[in-house]
């Protein structure tokens, strides 16, 4: 049994030089504040992390670790900062096979389009509600539970357990 957290980054300053240099506004590191000691408070403690190497998703990365009290280094992802929903998958499946618990930082609509698409709607009934009903604002987050190998990883293969709204 694997967990897979699916995260979108938190609340970003609206200008930068670039999209890619955007980091985090105030509420934002709040947020992602707020997210880590969600995820601490359910147990959860990756054992590796994708993130996208956007400087917002960097910095979400940076507060959720330190309100969780993580110590772990992600693997920062080019790919993943243009990725659509298939090549986020295929960034997934490359996932070492010995990963229990993968954390997942990115953007939108690719962070909501996966979790969509990995839940078997068979999940915990308010997770599955908040996911369809809330979309997926910013530090929005989904939890799920998946019996099949990274490699296999695909529609239908999680089965969500907690829901984190974020704040939109």
């Amino acid at each position: 049994m694997r967990r897979l957290v699916v995260m979108r980054h938190a609340k970003a300053v609206a200008t930068a030089p670039s999209d890619h240099e955007r980091g985090l506004a105030p509420r934002g590191r709040a947020d992602a504040q707020q997210v880590g000691r969600w995820l601490r408070e359910r147990g959860i403690e990756p054992d590796a992390a994708l993130v996208s190497d956007a400087q917002r998703t960097r910095e979400t990365w940076e507060h959720v670790t330190d309100a969780a009290g993580w110590d772990l280094e992600a693997d920062l992802s080019a790919a993943l900062y243009a990725a659509g929903a298939d090549s986020a998958f295929d960034l997934i499946r490359e996932v070492d096979a010995d990963t229990r618990t993968l954390v997942v930082v990115g953007h939108n609509p690719t962070m909501a389009y996966i979790a969509e698409l990995i839940d078997d709607g068979e999940g915990d009934l308010e997770a599955t509600t908040g996911l369809v009903t809330r979309g997926f604002p910013t530090s929005a987050l989904a939890v799920f539970t998946v019996e099949v190998g990274w490699t296999d990883l695909g529609p239908g293969t999680g089965r969500i357990e907690a829901f984190h709204p974020g704040h939109g």
